[in-house]
């Protein structure tokens, strides 16, 4: 049995893509059983760039992520299991849809 109870999924963007971001998890917000989180306009916890955290459920999965991958306009998507184990979730967990960039995991440790 997993030990995964929920997911995330954090859009990538900057200052010319902040708008897109806005838009795409706005969209997600509304078509789907999941939490949008701030849009933040600087690099927070691990994330190496502005980001925003789309937060559902396991049983969410199927749906989010197909729709992700047809509808991030070119954003860098990062999305982790949630187990409790933050540095597993964020390496041994962890599906990138486009750019992988590298995260701050030292903040875990």
């Amino acid at each position: 049995m997993s030990d995964i109870s929920a997911f995330h999924a954090h859009l990538y963007y900057d200052a010319d893509s902040l708008d897109k971001a806005t838009r795409i998890a706005d969209k997600a917000g509304e078509l789907f059983d999941l939490v949008v989180g701030r849009k933040h306009e600087k690099a927070v916890g691990p994330h190496p760039m502005w980001s925003c955290q789309l937060a559902f459920k396991k049983i969410e999965f199927g749906n989010v992520i197909p729709w992700l991958s047809e509808n991030r306009e070119g954003l860098t998507v990062f999305i982790h299991g949630c187990s409790g184990d933050d540095v597993k979730d964020h390496t041994d967990y962890a599906i990138w849809m486009g750019t992988i960039e590298p995260l701050k995991l030292d903040i875990f440790r």
